[in-house]
């Protein structure tokens, strides 16, 4: 690859970064937004891990690149980017997303208010609340999610015999909930979580070499975990910390993963579809999540979530990756 340069513009999502690039992205083959992102990580995963990995970006580094939609009813496509990978889908990547393109009149929306996003997971929904020239919060209506499987048993080195739960709300996710080896998520420092959460997913993705999306074979296997916890905020019902990429926690109380926990939670007869879920992050940040509808995905109950929370924009970057001149300029991980 040549030298090249990126125009972004960095925030956060409720504590989670996001660096949303307006110039510089490859040209991608593919009729949908799911064949893009093949063809991202067959030819330019490289520039995801230069923009994300040390030394230009760090372990919890998360992004986005803009596209022209490639569906009628969407306003512009997203590719999604981290440190795990290229993902079909964020949710505070989303609202990160929506936040800045608005705010920078990158996109111009067919309904005021609203954003229709096409990505690798599907159409996504995005509503928007603005006072003067700043978004103040995103909600978005998220794809499709369903409890996968229940109480696939795990034996973990560390943490004894564990019983997890997969669902799936953009990605797939093992849940930790309380039980005998594993009480609260509070017992445990990030490092310990992050440790703990690594060797679990490599576990789950050993001995479930079957976890697919039913109607879309590319989305397979876990990336992430979620353990969970009592919440310390008011008016939060349950805390969470997301395992992504090689020693990362989000920050934020994760979009997809809130998906994934509320339609786990709606299937289990824990949570009345009819009422607000309120997630909580590690450092003590919300969402607010709704049960918008009823559905089907294959054979599985699902049900279409809606994420609520808020992003900031923290400032503007122009990245230089230049394998000519730099041995780091594909970046590197201390996991």
């Amino acid at each position: 690859m040549d030298r090249m340069v990126f125009e972004c513009i960095d925030g956060h999502t409720c504590g989670n970064p996001v660096r949303l690039v307006t110039d510089g992205a490859p040209v991608l083959n593919g009729d949908t937004q799911a064949a893009r992102r093949e063809d991202f990580l067959a030819r330019f995963d490289r520039i995801r891990t230069g923009l994300m990995f040390e030394p230009r970006g760090h372990g919890q580094m998360s992004g986005a690149f803009l596209y022209p939609s490639t569906r009628d009813d969407c306003d512009i496509a997203v590719l999604f980017i981290e440190t795990s990978g290229c993902l079909p889908m964020c949710g505070h990547g989303t609202i990160g997303v929506v936040t800045m393109a608005i705010e920078h009149d990158l996109v111009t929306p067919r309904t005021a208010g609203e954003l229709m996003l096409d990505t690798p997971a599907g159409p996504v929904r995005a509503r928007y609340t603005r006072n003067g020239d700043k978004v103040t919060s995103v909600r978005i209506t998220n794809v499709p999610s369903f409890l996968f499987r229940r109480d696939v048993p795990v034996e973990h080195p560390a943490l004894g015999p564990l019983t997890v739960d997969i669902a799936y709300g953009g990605n797939f996710y093992p849940i930790v909930d309380s039980q005998p080896n594993f009480r609260d998520m509070a017992d445990y420092t990030p490092a310990q979580l992050i440790e703990y959460g690594r060797t679990l997913r490599e576990l789950i993705d050993r001995d479930h070499p079957d976890i697919v999306h039913p109607l879309h074979p590319t989305i397979r296997g876990v990336r992430h975990v979620l353990w969970t916890g009592a919440p310390r905020m008011a008016g939060s019902d349950a805390r969470n910390a997301v395992l992504y990429g090689a020693s990362a926690i989000d920050r934020s109380p994760c979009g997809t993963g809130t998906s994934a926990r509320l339609a786990q939670r709606v299937a289990r007869g824990w949570q009345d579809p009819a009422r607000p879920f309120v997630h909580e992050s590690i450092i003590g940040s919300q969402f607010v999540a709704r049960v918008e509808q009823l559905t089907e995905v294959g054979s599985h109950a699902a049900i279409v979530p809606s994420i609520e929370g808020w992003a900031r924009v923290t400032g503007y970057n122009r990245i230089v990756l230049d394998p000519a001149d730099d041995p780091y300029a594909f970046g590197f991980e201390l996991a």
